[in-house]
């Protein structure tokens, strides 16, 4: 564990940065997302108001998504009715992350001459869902928020009054920068948690002691400004949080460590090993095959193109898997 210092001039992408701040009782995380973003984005060629909703997604999934011990998934989904009626991030522990998006062009064209291009507005009404998935020996966990046009900040922030029932802030910052001649997609976030340890402050935020505090009264707070709480480190936490610019999570020149140092340096921030991430896909041609079992043998059928080959593309990173008709049978049929 390192303590921040004003000196840091480095300013590395695609790395998540663990940090508390032990005076306010807070712990966190910062994120920032550089060239496996852009790629992302860059294989799909999707619409700006799109790329800019799926990378504000990618930021949160990997900024909650790295607290994850050993191996597993951490995933992000909605379902709903706007112009993006899909998002799909998944994490794979422990430094992987991959993200899709399903539009449609018709409605997303009526937003853009309307103007409503806000994410609440481009998601619309449905559903937001993060899984949890760390393999057969521990249970499956989700938690699950309703999407009503709120952004995607205030989504996380339902999730964890419900969910998690721990105070939480989150920042996400999205945006295009110039990069070699041209325009790179960047993306950053920090989220600040209220973790309280000392007596006095337990009873004042009617939390129990631990990592993971259950039962408290945040919920029937949940629309107050300090979370229901009323402890100043947390209300001094939120006030430095909001003076956070947009541009601060996205400035190639300003590390997260700076930026920590900027927040906090009068309180004492505290900074540990970082995470370096990056942009892969799960697809492979085993996995291909094993959905397509899913099918049934007609619909296997109507997929044959005219030449007798069976295509498939993955909609995360657009590798296409080839097969002819008679090798998918043969192999579904052996695995029988």
């Amino acid at each position: 564990m390192d303590d921040i210092s004003a000196a840091t001039t480095r300013a590395p992408d695609d790395r998540v940065l663990p940090y508390t701040v032990p005076a306010l009782d807070i712990r966190g995380r910062v994120v920032r997302l550089g060239a496996s973003l852009d790629d992302i984005l860059g294989r799909h060629h999707y619409p700006e108001p799109v790329a800019r909703v799926l990378a504000e997604a990618a930021a949160l999934t990997v900024m909650l998504g790295s607290t994850l011990k050993g191996e597993g998934r951490f995933q992000l989904q909605t379902k709903s009715d706007g112009a993006i009626p899909m998002l799909v991030v998944d994490f794979n522990a422990p430094d992987s992350y991959r993200a899709m998006a399903r539009y449609d062009a018709e409605r997303l064209a009526q937003a853009m001459e309307a103007g409503t291009l806000s994410t609440g507005e481009l998601l619309g009404s449905g559903h937001l869902a993060m899984t949890v998935d760390q393999g057969s020996e521990t249970t499956r966990y989700q938690g699950i928020v309703a999407l009503e046009g709120q952004s995607l900040e205030e989504a996380g922030h339902q999730y964890f009054r419900q969910s998690e029932q721990i105070p939480t802030r989150i920042r996400l910052g999205v945006g295009s920068v110039l990069s070699g001649g041209g325009l790179a997609w960047r993306a950053g976030g920090l989220i600040a948690q209220f973790m309280p340890t000392s007596p006095d402050r337990l009873r004042a935020a009617d939390l129990s002691p631990g990592d993971a505090p259950e039962g408290h009264a945040i919920l029937a707070a949940a629309a107050d400004d300090n979370d229901g709480i009323s402890d100043d480190a947390w209300a001094e936490t939120r006030s430095l949080l909001g003076t956070i610019e947009h541009h601060e999570l996205l400035d190639p020149t300003l590390d997260s460590e700076r930026l920590l140092y900027r927040l906090f340096h009068e309180r004492g921030a505290h900074v540990f090993e970082p995470l370096a991430v990056r942009d892969a896909c799960r697809c492979s041609r085993e996995r291909v095959m094993g959905m397509l079992k899913g099918f049934s043998q007609d619909d296997r059928q109507a997929m044959v193109a005219d030449d007798g080959t069976l295509g498939v593309t993955c909609e995360f990173c657009s590798r296409r898997y080839d097969f002819s008709a008679a090798e998918v049978e043969a192999e579904l049929s052996a695995q029988d």
